[in-house]
């Protein structure tokens, strides 16, 4: 295996793999682990959406099962194949996971009644999906309890291909999760939505075609299945470290690690098991202290100070672990390593980035100069299949220091396209910027490449020659990246500068999501909507009462700024509107007609108001400007 590995290395035009000092390629503990305890899959690979579209397709990644070609990491294709392992996995007596049927895994624990499930995955079909085979195979059972270990996405919102809506709230159905799980959860993705949505495309490589030329795993999993997101309110919150709960006469003790992966984030221990679940705290890979596709900066020191927790609570008293992404960990003194040396990444990587930045590095700096130590550099599970030392050190920067680098040029920096105009011309004009460029990288030389051919496409989108270029720079770097998602990353920008913008999976918020934010958090979303430009020196004001939640708001526009009031006390508004608060929604996101629910004052008000919010452009460019 390891002449495969260099020799493949070689073919990307390494100097030296990124793996070559680090862990041992004839290590096969990981697949054994990952192998461990299958009961069996589905006959029929492809899990339908009600529409008869593919939302999953267990036989996508079958081309994994050979060598690693030149085209991908060897590194990054071991990951690939571990992730790949789809299925029922018996994890420990009593407790199950499906694995691969979406980016995470859902884990099925038989309680005395029914079954006890943990992360729901992200879309109904895949979880309808998980929930058929394990019944299929271990014998069918209801679901008596959801377990959200945190508040993304790809852990809740399949819930109602789990559960009915009308067994929770009939009791039949306890819905856990940490304490500020559903304000997270809803707000993640409203005000900088779009934004985060588009990048989103970028990071998990949506619109790759999946081989070796393409899409080969997202870092944590596959890839994100592309099917209906819901949300089933948690009915139990998990309020402090310590609590425990007998759900379905299975002990749970909890450990609430916030503001680590997730802003509401809680890990599990199972005492009469010796199992400890790390939700996403712990996965087989360093995890971003920033995503990409945007979010607020994690806090590295608090996620290695909770990973101590753990160690100090459960370490010797455990003897399986498992996680929301990958495979589990078996027998005590592994899973011991396993902590403290994931600890020891994160630690090492906010205490260094922070001793370099306080010697006055600069984040672009201290990314090309950290490395973690060989110690932890030599296990798979710290290498950066997803999170990566240079991105996360400058996130630690950032959160210390924000964007500034405390050189002044920067204060009043030039727009970017501006910038690239100016450095061309300086440079000679674009056929000598080009030249230099392609000298770079036939050299191999493809970040300075990039770099180059970049000013070009900046200064000039229609310049076909350095869009090219570019774009074969990506590729190459995309090869030889062992981050799944700096691979997609690259590939998806190579795919935008020969192809042009193309449309995404497009998914908009689930309606359950946006029934559960909270009516300032719309009027939030509205206000960042607010064009000056519509706007004006214009004022209007509006009162809106939604008497299905028992609710009433003054929202105003003036100086250009979108301003709003709960349960206002004296003056009068331009208009009262008393509709429910759907019916509002419909007209302020999807253009319909509200005058006709005016119960008072100016019957336009309403209107004037939501002529002056313009909706977020979608598909954006980023490759160009």
């Amino acid at each position: 295996m390891t002449k495969m590995l260099l020799a493949a290395a070689a073919a990307l035009g390494l100097a030296a793999p990124a793996w070559a000092a680090g862990p041992d390629v004839n290590d096969r503990q990981d697949y054994a682990f990952a192998e461990r305890g299958f009961v069996g899959t589905r006959a029929d690979p492809k899990i339908l959406a009600p529409d008869g579209r593919v939302v999953w397709d267990l036989t996508a990644y079958d081309f994994l099962k050979g060598p690693a070609p030149a085209s991908v990491n060897p590194s990054l294709w071991r990951q690939s194949q571990l992730l790949a392992k789809s299925g029922l996995f018996e994890v420990t007596k009593g407790v199950w996971q499906v694995r691969g049927f979406d980016l995470a895994n859902a884990t099925f624990i038989a309680g005395k009644t029914g079954w006890i499930v943990i992360d729901p995955l992200t879309a109904a079909e895949t979880a309808k999906a998980a929930l058929d085979l394990a019944n299929g195979k271990l014998g069918a059972r209801p679901v008596v309890a959801l377990i959200y270990t945190h508040s993304h996405v790809d852990h809740f919102g399949g819930a109602r291909g789990m559960v009915a809506q009308a067994d929770v709230d009939a009791g039949k159905v306890q819905v856990i999760a940490p304490q500020g799980f559903l304000e997270h959860a809803v707000s993640e993705n409203i005000i900088a939505g779009p934004a985060m949505q588009r990048r989103a495309t970028f990071q998990f490589g949506s619109l790759l075609p999946k081989g070796p030329e393409g899409l080969v795993n997202s870092g944590i999993g596959m890839a994100v299945a592309p099917g209906t997101q819901g949300l089933v309110p948690p009915n139990v919150d998990i309020t402090k470290s310590g609590q425990e709960l007998t759900v379905d006469g299975v002990r749970i003790q909890f450990q609430l690690t916030p503001n680590t992966e997730a802003p509401a984030e809680m890990n599990l221990y199972f005492p009469d098991l010796k199992l400890l679940d790390l939700a996403e705290n712990a996965n087989a890979t360093m995890h971003n202290v920033l995503t990409p596709r945007g979010a607020l900066v994690r806090d590295a020191k608090e996620w290695a100070a909770y990973l101590s927790e753990s160690i100090r609570l459960y370490g010797d008293r455990t003897d399986v672990l498992m996680t929301s992404h990958a495979w589990p960990r078996f027998g005590r003194a592994e899973i011991g390593d396993y902590l403290e040396k994931h600890r020891d990444a994160y630690k090492y990587l906010h205490d260094q980035t922070v001793r370099l930045m306080n010697d006055g590095l600069q984040g672009a700096e201290i990314a090309n100069r950290i490395k973690l130590p060989e110690a932890l550099d030599a296990e798979w599970y710290n290498r950066g299949y997803y999170g990566t030392m240079s991105f996360n050190s400058r996130a630690v920067y950032q959160r210390y220091m924000g964007w500034y680098d405390a050189n002044p040029v920067h204060l009043a920096p030039l727009e970017p396209a501006d910038e690239a105009a100016r450095y061309v011309a300086m440079m000679g004009g674009p056929a000598k910027v080009l030249a230099a460029a392609q000298a770079a990288y036939d050299k191999g030389d493809d970040r300075w490449a990039g770099e180059l051919a970049n000013r070009l496409v900046y200064a000039d989108a229609g310049d076909t020659a350095a869009r090219e270029l570019l774009a074969r720079t990506y590729d190459r770097q995309a090869a030889a990246a062992e981050s799944a998602i700096w691979r997609n990353m690259y590939l998806t920008g190579a795919l935008e500068l020969r192809s042009g913008v193309r449309a995404g999976p497009g998914q908009s918020a689930p309606l359950d999501l946006i029934r559960n934010t909270p009516t300032p958090m719309l009027l939030d979303l509205l206000a960042v909507r607010l064009d000056p430009d519509k706007a004006k020196d214009g004022r209007v004001s509006v009162d809106l009462a939604f008497p299905d939640r028992n609710e009433r708001f003054r929202v105003g526009v003036k100086h250009a700024v979108l301003t709003y009031e709960a349960d206002p006390k004296g003056g009068q508004a331009d208009g009262v509107f008393t509709l429910p608060r759907s019916q509002f929604l419909a007209g302020a996101l999807a253009g319909a007609d509200l005058s006709g629910t005016a119960t008072a004052g100016d019957r336009a008000a309403l209107a004037k108001l939501l002529a002056m919010l313009t909706p977020p452009r979608a598909g954006f460019p980023i490759v160009t400007r």
